[in-house]
């Protein structure tokens, strides 16, 4: 039996984590996290999600990715650019024994964050090149599909990837469920706990197509309060009381279907 919660999508090499990572580390291990999946989002992570797996090796589980929305000047978000994975697929490839996933990866059509057709375009660029690379390194893709759910989900069937995890997912029942029909797994942070917008959805999804996730730092309880994989259990409580079952229940099944979709982070 599995026994101990995963974390499908974190960013533990994050900034905010990093003047008391060692105290953030020992919570999420004492609320029973065993696996920790870490997305990246730009070229510049890599390097410390690696250094975090060296020194947690039995915890730290990392993925590579570029993310659709880049930091640009100062601190404003940027769509992606076709150069910004350039600089990047070596890593893929130097590091791949390593990895467990290729991610944060997807699309962003927010409005503002993707204005052109031009910005659209880049981004589905940038996230066909990385399925591309998945699935010659074999590996899962943990993707973001806001505002985009229905052609993320499209895209990676058209792309022929059967692995892959829609983080945070918050499109339609329906479109979920064509995912679901393709095999992919969904997961849903602490934030879905501030209101019931997205119960419908939850109880449509089967729960062997659910997985954990906090995305901390971010998608916590309280908006501008920092988030932590130790919040996974608020997430594994909500998604019991909506589905009408155990909370045990979700933790297993959960940690079963995180295992399936990303085998390589059970390394214990």
């Amino acid at each position: 039996m599995e026994d101990g919660f995963v974390d499908c999508h974190c960013h533990i090499s994050a900034r905010e984590f990093e003047e008391d990572l060692e105290d953030v580390i020992q919570r999420t291990k004492e609320a029973g996290v065993k696996t920790l999946v870490a997305v990246t989002e730009e070229v510049g992570e890599f390097a410390r999600v690696l250094q975090l797996q060296e020194r947690y090796p039995d915890l730290v589980a990392p993925c590579f990715g570029i993310h659709p929305l880049q930091v640009g000047g100062g601190s404003e978000q940027r769509s992606v650019k076709p150069q910004d994975l350039d600089a990047a697929l070596p890593h893929f490839y130097k590091h791949r024994e390593r990895l467990v996933g290729i991610g944060e990866i997807g699309l962003d059509f927010t409005p503002w964050c993707a204005p052109s057709q031009q910005d659209k375009d880049h981004q589905m660029d940038v996230f066909i090149k990385q399925l591309s690379v998945a699935k010659e390194l074999e590996l899962p893709v943990n993707v973001h599909s806001r505002s985009a759910a229905k052609v993320t989900i499209e895209t990676m069937r058209e792309q022929g990837i059967s692995r892959a995890l829609l983080h945070n997912f918050a499109g339609k029942p329906s479109v979920a469920l064509e995912g679901v029909k393709a095999g992919y797994v969904f997961s849903f942070p602490p934030a879905v706990c501030r209101n019931q917008q997205r119960d419908k959805l939850i109880k449509q999804i089967p729960l062997e197509h659910i997985c954990l996730e906090t995305d901390s730092p971010a998608l916590g309880l309280e908006k501008h309060v920092r988030n932590e994989p130790r919040n996974i259990t608020l997430s594994c409580r909500y998604i019991a009381d909506v589905k009408g079952v155990s909370p045990e229940t979700v933790q297993l099944v959960t940690t079963q279907n995180a295992y399936r979709l990303f085998p390589k982070a059970k390394r214990r």
